[in-house]
């Protein structure tokens, strides 16, 4: 969302009278230090000053700080931090930590970024712009209440700010208060109706709420708006507006059922270059939600739903091994859904006894719950991946989505893949390729409006060492046991806001498959989802402790959450 940018003071007073050769001393230091000035003329511009080498201290850090905004317009938030840390060597300002934090926090380094908003506010008296870009940084570590405070301060300093208002409403929708949302959203269009970033945001919470035309209706206006008037403050990273708009309209027409303006939208949205990782977050999941809606013809689930009592078969029943499930019900807007795969009877790979059973005890507890259940057991590559397209595109009306893996799962050059069961290595064929790609179906659940529960039982063992030895290429699978912890959705994302990711065991570890019916952290699991009034991560302590304890800890589940308050999966 849009930061805020404090100026530094000029100190540049002698910069007109250095030597130049090809720029006349009249230009260089208006087109260094005028924040209008396009961003390739100002780097140029600074640079030239830089190489006459006749500036030092904080003469020279102001320099390198208006070359740190050319490259911040320019979206290269690389060398932005390059500069700035030049800057704050050769003077610590107020100023400088601000831009060095904003960039940070594009990059979606959020830890890094407060530190340098901290150091900003130590610097000078307190400023209602680093209080705002602050409170972006916490909002983006999920903090939200810390998030709200800082706004508060913003505010407080200047009641007019729109974009306060807009942001803390953000933070509000996080923690579930959408009347307090919309009210202060409303606030900042008050203040300034010609912004679109409100009216994006105001898109989301329209669609939290059910209401798609209003959204529809209101990220219609954001696109018109970022096209007619595209956002000039150089803390705004480049096309990052116009991309929100297009995603967020895109999902309402998608929640609503109109695949094909949804698909013209996410389209428009892979056809703009993005530069932060916010826009690279919507990319990502356009990306995959396009491939969704690409061959969909109508908003109802797959299937009708079974006669009572009647048992769907899974994709592969003509495996002597695979269970009927019972068929899913439709999806309706607000319900809860989940998908539950488990892989045992690996073809060349060696076999695991239990995923069946946990997929079929975690289904089971699901449905107890009240969700509505797709499950399969002992996919090949191409089942597995039709049933998990079909579930990202229902997922796309449902108020929570979990998803539950039990089976092999990799790591390769730092990214997680489940593994089907028919998977075969050979020379000359693409490890990948046989594979489903974990960060695929993280991005296509990535929308802040759901809550999605993503539970890995897959880090049994290395599946595929021997294989991938005798093809001559690890990538990476050989010295990298268990799964990578998913920080990323692609592109340097963070992820997703609403999410929570559970590992049976920590990253790169690997965990146990079990000596009974069912793997230690899955017993566990099916035991503990069902209980009445438990929040998901108080279970998920539960889960952890039992594990622990029954491993003699040799396997302790790991999780990580950005979720948007409390969630109960069952009752209170």
């Amino acid at each position: 969302m849009r930061r805020l940018f404090v100026a530094l003071t000029l100190l540049l007073a002698t910069v007109w009278f250095a030597p130049a050769s090809a720029q006349s001393r009249s230009q260089l230091g208006p087109l260094c230090t005028t924040e209008t000035t396009p961003a390739d003329q100002m780097v140029d511009a600074c640079s030239k000053i830089i190489a006459l080498k006749v500036f030092k201290g904080e003469q020279l850090a102001t320099v390198y700080f208006w070359r740190a905004v050319g490259w911040n317009k320019k979206g290269d938030y690389a060398r932005v931090i390059a500069d700035t840390t030049e800057a704050i060597r050769l003077q610590p300002s107020q100023a400088v930590y601000n831009m060095r934090g904003s960039a940070y926090y594009d990059k979606g380094d959020y830890d890094i970024a407060i530190a340098d908003f901290d150091d900003a506010l130590k610097l000078g008296p307190p400023s209602g712009i680093i209080f705002h870009n602050r409170g972006n940084a916490w909002r983006g570590k999920g903090d939200y209440a810390k998030a709200i405070a800082d706004y508060d301060m913003s505010i407080r300093a200047d009641p007019k700010s729109a974009f306060s208002f807009q942001n803390r409403g953000i933070a509000k929708e996080a923690l579930g208060d959408l009347d307090g949302a919309l009210s202060d959203i409303n606030q900042a269009i008050r203040l300034d109706p010609t912004l679109p970033q409100p009216l994006i945001n105001r898109t989301a919470i329209w669609r939290a709420k059910n209401d798609l035309d209003r959204a529809i209706a209101d990220g219609s206006e954001a696109i018109r708006l970022a096209k007619d008037k595209p956002p000039v403050n150089i803390m705004t990273p480049p096309n990052s507006v116009l991309i929100s708009a297009y995603t967020h309209r895109a999902l309402a027409y998608e929640a609503k059922g109109d695949y094909a303006r949804a698909k013209d939208d996410y389209n428009a949205t892979l056809a703009i270059v993005a530069s932060d990782a916010g826009s690279k977050a919507n990319q990502a999941t356009a990306k995959v939600r396009l491939s969704l809606v690409s061959d969909a013809t109508a908003p109802i689930p797959r299937d009708a739903p079974a006669p009572s009592g009647q048992q769907q078969t899974t994709p592969t029943q003509q495996q002597a091994n695979a269970a009927p499930a019972p068929s899913p019900a439709p999806a309706t807007p607000g319900s809860r859904m989940a998908l539950v795969i488990g892989n045992g009877a690996y073809a060349h790979v060696k076999a695991l006894p239990n995923p069946p059973n946990d997929a079929r005890a975690v289904a089971k507890s699901l449905r107890d719950i009240g969700f509505i259940v797709s499950e399969g057991v002992d996919l090949d590559r191409a089942a597995m991946q039709k049933m998990t397209r079909e579930f990202l595109r229902d997922a796309a009306r449902a108020q929570v989505a979990l998803v539950y893996y039990a089976g092999h799962g990799v790591q390769v050059d730092g990214r997680n893949y489940l593994i089907p069961v028919d998977v075969e290595l050979k020379p000359g064929t693409g490890m990948t390729e046989a594979m489903i790609d974990m960060d695929t179906i993280m991005a296509g659940l990535d929308d802040q409006v759901r809550t999605n529960i993503l539970i890995f039982d897959a880090c049994r063992n290395n599946p595929m060492a021997q294989q991938v030895a005798s093809v001559g290429s690890s990538r990476g699978i050989e010295g990298a046991p268990g799964l990578a912890a998913p920080s990323s959705l692609g592109a340097g994302a963070t992820l997703g806001a609403g999410t929570l990711i559970a590992f049976a065991t920590a990253p790169g570890q690997v965990a146990l498959d079990g000596e009974g019916a069912n793997s230690p952290f899955s017993a566990a699991l099916s035991r503990h989802l069902g209980t009445p009034g438990l929040e998901v991560q108080q279970m998920l302590t539960r889960v952890r402790a039992e594990v622990v304890s029954g491993t003699k800890n040799k396997q302790v589940p790991w999780s990580n959450s950005s979720l948007l308050g409390e969630v109960y999966l069952a009752e209170k």
